[in-house]
């Protein structure tokens, strides 16, 4: 009923019933990448090491309170990010008192504190920037998409050491453009059951904006996928299927076959979780931003989206 709902004072905090006041919040856009092979994922998970964690457990030093923090993309365990993003929220005094008496913007002094406690971590997270978020921006609901690679190195002649960490060996060559055909047939939206872990009441149903695979100069093949949102080991999913076409394990057309039985049972292979790279989350500008977040928060209300 209307008049259940709190007043709102010039300053735009909330007031109660009782007349008491909400804090008022400032919400903070923090960029960071990481090296997922020292985390059990991004989500916190009691007693095990996770980026969250961390990063929560660094702003909370920072702050003396929890703080929570809302991701773009939650990515799972041996997963990298170069470009993930995230919100969270702060009051205005804490915002304020960030410099600790030196004269350097807040923002400039979150990132510096940040990395110095993350710093024990030896690289494994770093924040790249922070600042004040426009108005209505929300990490995971404002966003339009997220991008990830896949590195394949396909044959000994392509395995270097130096990068195992990141790339796939693979024992056999792999015909690129037979994969890149199986890829156009899973593109757009679709029910992507046969290659996603589903969770208990959620839908399946993704747009697959971008699926391809291109050889870099060294020779590594690189795989490149584009969706509104991925449900659970999606793209390792969707890699291992266009893998088993591309050295010819199975034939011609077996991706267009899975995403049409729309089953997850023995025949789903997941490739290998360290290549696996978050690269990028896109996001409308300024101006669309509230209506974007508002937008994928009623669709997935009504869906039940679980993104990554």
């Amino acid at each position: 009923m209307l008049d259940s709902l709190p007043d709102v004072n010039p300053l735009g905090a909330a007031v109660s019933d009782a007349g008491a006041s909400e804090p008022a919040t400032v919400r903070v856009r923090m960029e960071l990448a990481y090296d997922g092979a020292a985390f059990n994922g991004w989500a916190t998970q009691p007693g095990l090491p996770t980026v969250q964690g961390a990063l929560e457990a660094a702003l909370a030093l920072l702050v003396r309170r929890p703080v929570r923090t809302v991701v773009a993309g939650r990515t799972d365990a041996g997963v990298h990010a170069r470009g993930q993003v995230v919100h969270f929220d702060l009051t205005p005094g804490e915002w304020e008192a960030l410099p600790r008496g030196q004269a350097i913007e807040p923002a400039r002094a979150l990132v510096r504190r940040v990395r110095g406690v993350l710093s024990r971590l030896e690289g494994a997270v770093f924040v790249h920037s922070a600042a004040l978020a426009a108005p209505g921006f929300d990490a995971r609901f404002s966003a339009l998409w997220r991008r990830y690679s896949y590195r394949i190195a396909d044959g000994p002649e392509r395995w270097d050491p130096l990068t195992r960490a990141t790339t796939l060996w693979h024992g056999q060559s792999l015909d690129a453009d037979l994969m890149n055909a199986e890829a156009a047939t899973v593109a757009g939206r679709h029910d992507f059951h046969s290659f996603c872990k589903p969770r208990e009441g959620a839908t399946t149903i993704r747009t697959l904006e971008e699926f391809r695979f291109a050889r870099g100069e060294d020779g590594v093949l690189v795989a490149h996928l584009r969706a509104d949102a991925f449900c659970h080991n999606m793209v390792r999913a969707l890699v291992g299927a266009a893998l088993m076409v591309g050295d010819g394990r199975e034939p011609r057309g077996w991706l267009a076959g899975r995403l049409v039985e729309k089953v997850r049972d023995s025949k789903t292979r997941l490739a290998a979780p360290h290549p696996l790279v978050l690269e990028e989350v896109a996001y409308p500008g300024t101006a669309e931003l509230a209506a974007r977040a508002e937008q994928t928060r009623a669709r997935r209300a009504a869906h039940d989206v679980d993104a990554r």
